[in-house]
């Protein structure tokens, strides 16, 4: 395996956090949004990820991470009744999102953390490069 196939692996790794960053901060920035029907609500999005494998040989070590794409969960909204609210729908109830924000933000910790691991695995192989190319002078 060649030596730059890290950079790719960790670069694959913070592009799939950085995704689920932005997932968070979307659901965070709406989890206080009401609306007067179900379909209108706001529902909580979770990326979801994969392992990438080696295509020449599946029973290989993964060689990254792949995102297999962005899914609405499927949690019950919140349903309050606020006949005075300017969005209440006919029976006076509005609708709030599915959106848990202690989760959102212990997942944000976690891609954050991800992130910066994914980070010292690049720094810690330029410096080994680096170090290896030295061992010539």
């Amino acid at each position: 395996m060649s030596m730059f196939k890290i950079f790719d692996t960790a670069a694959s790794g913070m592009s799939a956090q950085s995704l689920r960053l932005n997932t968070v901060a979307s659901n965070m920035a709406n989890a206080d949004s009401v609306s007067s029907s179900i379909e209108e609500t706001y529902k909580a999005r979770q990326p979801v990820f994969s392992a990438l494998l080696n295509q020449l040989n599946p029973d290989a070590p993964a060689v990254g991470v792949q995102v297999k794409g962005v899914v609405e969960s499927q949690a019950p909204l919140s349903m309050e009744y606020a006949p005075n609210h300017p969005k209440a729908n006919e029976e006076g109830y509005i609708f709030r999102p599915n959106v848990n924000v202690m989760e959102e933000m212990a997942n944000m910790i976690s891609a954050s953390r991800s992130y910066q691991s994914n980070v010292e695995v690049v720094n810690t192989a330029k410096q080994l490069m680096i170090a290896t190319l030295r061992l010539g002078d």
